[in-house]
C-alpha cells in the first residue's frame, strides 16, 4: 500500500512547481503546529492569543486552520508572546 510520503515523493519528481508548493505547505504546517501546541500548553484560547497579539480572533483562527497563508510579520507577532521564534536552516 502506498503511503502519503510515497505519493509526495513521486509527485515531487514529476513537477517542480508542485514540489515547491508541497514543501512550502509542509514548512507552514510545522510552524502552525508549533503555535497551536504551545498555545495549548500555555492554556490560552485563540481569542486570548489574538488579544495579546493585537490581532482579530478571526485572523488567528484562519491561520491555525491553514485557511490563509500568513505573512512572516504576522507569524512573528503571534509567536513572540508564545516564546517561539522562527529559525532559518538549510533543508
Amino acid at each position: 500500500m502506498r503511503t502519503w510520503e510515497d505519493f509526495k515523493k513521486d509527485i515531487k519528481k514529476i513537477n517542480n512547481d508542485i514540489k515547491d508548493d508541497i514543501e512550502e505547505m509542509e514548512i507552514l504546517a510545522h510552524i502552525i503546529s508549533a503555535i497551536i501546541e504551545r498555545r495549548n500548553e500555555m492554556g490560552i484560547s485563540q481569542r486570548e492569543l489574538a488579544n495579546i497579539c493585537g490581532l482579530p480572533h478571526s485572523s488567528v483562527a484562519r491561520i491555525e486552520s491553514c485557511a490563509v497563508k500568513p505573512k512572516v510579520e504576522t507569524l512573528i507577532k503571534i509567536m513572540k508572546p508564545l516564546g517561539l521564534t522562527l529559525v532559518a536552516k538549510t533543508i
